[in-house]
């Protein structure tokens, strides 16, 4: 009979830190193995010796195959973290009731106007001439575009491409859409702003 202070079972080696691949490339077969005979068991009794085990617990091959695996843990923990946190922002993009300020026309149209003025001292020298026609439909859907620019916080948290094209898509369209709601004269640009990130 086997004296059990000196060997470890397969759960055993488990709780100190292997995985069953692990357990198959550096321990190989167990030590004893075959029928408990104090008791019917339906599956053979696997035991490793304690000493061997911890004879390659100290190996240089262990401490690589243990630092790959906490890799690759953290590596999914930090995954689920970032869709966890992709998932909230979306679902924050989507509940947010967006408002629109609401202007009349002739004043909505000074805004923009002077805003693209603005935007057009910012830049360097270029066209000059007539604004293009429907301008002034394009520039006021900018400039309600930008008041609207505090909606832009909700992408907080998000780095890099970790869902963050997504969002930043989301955002867009749900402005667009607030602003062609609050403005139907507007809707025909928004419409095609909509498309155009769509594509």
């Amino acid at each position: 009979m086997t004296d059990r202070s000196l060997y470890v079972s397969p759960a055993g080696v488990r709780r100190r830190g292997w995985t069953d691949a692990m357990v198959r490339e550096l321990l190989g077969l167990p030590d004893v193995q075959g029928r408990d005979p104090r008791r019917y068991a339906p599956r053979p009794v696997r035991l490793y010796l304690l000493a061997r085990v911890e004879a390659v617990e100290r190996t240089p091959e262990f401490a690589a195959a243990s630092t790959a695996l906490v890799e690759a843990r953290r590596s999914a923990a930090v995954g689920v973290l970032a869709g966890t946190r992709r998932a909230a922002v979306l679902a924050a993009i989507r509940a947010e009731p967006i408002e629109v300020p609401r202007l009349p026309a002739a004043e909505l149209e000074r805004r923009a106007v002077r805003h693209r003025h603005l935007l057009t001292a910012r830049a360097p020298a270029g066209r000059g001439g007539p604004a293009p026609a429907g301008s002034l439909v394009r520039w006021q859907v900018g400039y309600l575009r930008q008041a609207l620019g505090r909606y832009e916080t909700l992408l907080d948290g998000l780095y890099g491409d970790t869902g963050r094209r997504e969002a930043e898509r989301l955002l867009r369209r749900r402005l667009y859409e607030a602003i062609a709601a609050a403005y139907p004269a507007l809707a025909g640009e928004c419409a095609r702003r909509i498309a155009l990130e769509s594509a």
